[in-house]
């Protein structure tokens, strides 16, 4: 069987910044099983798998691994796999169309909408699959504990660490400043230990700034499923600003952020997230960015 791939750099707009993606273009008639061995292989945070849509109405079926697991949703992948297809033009004999794309995934349908410099797409923007829901708080001292750091560095004065998702579910929590966010390292036997046990895919840590076009930078650790650091989250910043705006006091609110993740792993990445909140409710949240093409090739599967 011969596989058509190409990877993409997300969230970013400078080749080897950002977050790499791996696109299998062609998967139709692979097995899990096999998925996940290739996953393996490209050894990316993620790798995506375009499947024909179950339902016609949709542009595709796509499923996400990462280099252990099968994810529900993720926010890089859907971005760099929509800008994928719209660089490929079609996908199984379809045109893609020029607004934008409709992904079937495990955690439900995904919405994307493309960024556009004149006339070429330059990034996606995507609306998670679930609205946002909070669960259980997480011990700051195991946070702590996970990412090398102290309680004390843990800021809990807005919330306190907790479960939150749009679809993929983190324990999320905030950091006093930018030098302890800089400062944390993550501890695979902690993880292994204590993360691995919770009901969520990893965790998030994050600081809020004040610097010219930037309000937040993050980190995101998963050294438990293979990803000792990930350089950027879009299914956590979805789960993020969705918490943010729900903390707001105002019931109606269209909450915007540019947020920054990568930086301490040599690969700075561009987020820009958004919520809408109606009548003391988060209806709405959204990610996005920019990504450039970086290889193509093909794989020759026995």
């Amino acid at each position: 069987m011969k596989l058509n791939f190409v990877t993409v750099d997300v969230f970013t707009a400078t080749q080897f910044a950002g977050n790499p993606l791996g696109v299998v273009l062609n998967a139709e008639g692979l097995s899990g099983g096999q998925m996940q061995a290739l996953a393996a292989e490209f050894d990316l945070a993620e790798t995506t798998f375009v499947l024909p849509p179950k339902d016609p109405a949709n542009t595709a079926e796509v499923r996400i691994f990462t280099p252990r697991y099968e994810m529900p949703f993720a926010g890089h992948p859907n971005v760099g796999t929509a800008f994928a297809l719209a660089r490929a033009g079609t996908s199984y004999g379809r045109a893609i169309g020029n607004d934008g794309v409709t992904f079937e995934e495990k955690a439900g349908l995904v919405p994307i909408s493309f960024l556009k410099d004149s006339t070429s797409v330059i990034g996606a923007r995507l609306a998670s699959p679930q609205r946002l829901t909070v669960g259980a708080e997480v011990p700051a001292a195991t946070v702590a504990s996970a990412c090398s750091l102290s309680p004390e560095d843990i800021e809990t004065r807005h919330h306190r660490p907790c479960i939150a998702s749009c679809g993929a579910p983190f324990v999320i929590a905030e950091l006093k400043s930018r030098e302890r966010l800089g400062s944390a390292r993550a501890r695979p036997d902690v993880f292994e230990r204590d993360i691995a046990k919770l009901p969520v895919t990893s965790l998030f840590i994050y600081t809020q700034v004040s610097e010219d076009g930037l309000d937040i930078r993050a980190r995101m650790f998963a050294p438990h499923h293979g990803i000792p650091e990930d350089p950027a989250t879009g299914s956590a910043n979805v789960a993020l600003i969705g918490l943010l705006a729900k903390l707001r006091h105002e019931p109606d609110l269209r909450l915007s952020k540019t947020i920054a993740q990568g930086v301490e792993m040599g690969r700075p990445s561009l987020l820009q997230a958004e919520a809408e909140k109606t009548d003391g409710i988060v209806t709405a949240t959204y990610i996005g960015g920019r990504c450039v093409p970086v290889m193509s090739g093909t794989i020759d599967l026995a």
